[in-house]
């Protein structure tokens, strides 16, 4: 067996290098950017009327007055009009170009308007209040957003701001999802007693689709000759090939075998881990990729959040920095291995204190509908303090 370190060390060395593929803004959410993008003008690129109400001359206001006849309205989207003279005023508009010969807007809850004159009801007011001035935010020219960046809806505003209606993104893997397992039957079926219905795969391709790759879904039964067959089809149609089950010592464990049978590499099986020992890593002369994962679905879960999502984040560029937190009580592990500690998370006094939730083991899955990740506590130590950190995997948003 090799370390989480040592595995984590190869996974990331072997990474998918992604192509270059151009798609309509509408349909970026959620990949990662291939190109730098620029504002193409000054952001705001107007001085720009910040909140509804008058505006007015600042030297006129300076000099005391305080009642101005309305000209007009400057609404938002129309061009800009212009302040004939200092004793007069133009109502304006949240959005709208600040008119020509004003500097200073007064929003309306600070006036008084009647027959045709605003009256200013405050004394603390200064050039330049309630406008934000052209390319405050962003100088044509600087770059917004670097290659590698996850376009979350916030950055498809920006795209959509500098008129970007096709953006080059990096394409994901095409990606297989194979269970595998004759006690495993399709959700839609009465399971016999001896059988359960496949969870695994739903769980994996559901956390896949929030990271941005539709996976296809397939399903294996445990026989050596169709396993063969299946798997040698699969992989001539995805880059990344995910199973789950099939991988530890058994007697009907065959994946590992066939895989090198079918020409992948294999990088390492075993990993100094609970839950997740049999997990086994390997690549093809091609380029494909195979993760292949212990059955458990405790165990499933965890290689996927812990090194199957971030090798392919750091495979289409994302830089994200790992996550860590406060163990919130005492906890001891006896093995020798890294203990991924299942845990259920909240902030107190900013810090985020994860509590031990351990369950009953890799199989049950039941208890992962209540924690929030896992808290990866080292090899070297058995017992771990309240108030000492480690890194965080979460699978799940704090509320």
């Amino acid at each position: 067996m090799i370390s989480v370190e040592e595995a984590t060390r190869i996974i990331l060395s072997n990474r998918y290098k992604p192509e270059t593929v151009s798609v309509a803004l509408e349909q970026a959410g959620n990949a990662f950017l291939a190109e730098a993008i620029s504002a193409d003008r000054d952001f705001p690129p107007f001085d720009r009327v910040s909140m509804d109400g008058i505006a007015i001359s600042s030297a006129a206001f300076a000099a005391g007055q305080r009642e101005f006849v309305v000209d007009g309205v400057q609404a938002a989207g129309v061009p800009q009009k212009r302040l004939g003279s200092g004793t007069h005023c133009l109502e304006v508009m949240t959005g709208a170009v600040v008119p020509e010969g004003v500097d200073l807007v007064i929003r309306y809850e600070d006036i008084e308007i009647a027959n045709g004159k605003a009256i200013v009801m405050s004394d603390e007011h200064f050039r330049g209040q309630n406008i934000h001035s052209q390319g405050a935010d962003v100088r044509r020219g600087d770059v917004l957003l670097l290659p590698g960046t996850l376009l979350s809806p916030a950055e498809i505003a920006l795209l959509a701001s500098v008129g970007k209606s096709k953006v080059l993104v990096r394409r994901y893997p095409k990606t297989a999802v194979v269970s595998t397992g004759d006690e495993l039957v399709d959700i839609t079926a009465t399971p016999e007693e001896h059988q359960i219905r496949r969870s695994n795969s739903y769980a994996l391709a559901a956390a896949l689709r929030e990271a941005g790759v539709s996976p296809g879904m397939f399903h294996i039964p445990d026989q050596e000759g169709r396993l063969r067959d299946d798997l040698r089809g699969i992989a001539s149609d995805h880059e990344l090939i995910i199973l789950t089950g099939g991988v530890s010592r058994g007697k009907f464990d065959y994946v590992p075998a066939i895989l090198q049978e079918l020409g992948v590499e294999m990088h390492f099986h075993g990993v100094a881990q609970r839950p997740g020992k049999p997990f086994w890593f390997g690549t093809a002369k091609d380029g494909k990729t195979f993760f292949a994962l212990p059955g458990n679905p405790v165990s499933t879960y965890m290689c996927l959040y812990r090194y199957v999502l971030p090798w392919l984040r750091q495979s289409m560029g994302s830089t994200t920095s790992p996550l860590t937190a406060f163990l919130a009580e005492d906890f001891t592990f006896m093995p020798i291995v890294t203990c991924f500690l299942q845990v259920r998370c909240r902030v107190a006094d900013g810090k985020l204190m994860a509590s031990p939730a351990p369950g009953g083991g890799s199989g049950d899955f039941a208890n992962l509908g209540q924690v929030d990740g896992f808290l990866e506590l080292p090899a070297e130590s058995t017992v771990f303090r309240a108030g000492d950190v480690y890194p965080y995997v979460p699978f799940r948003l704090l509320e």
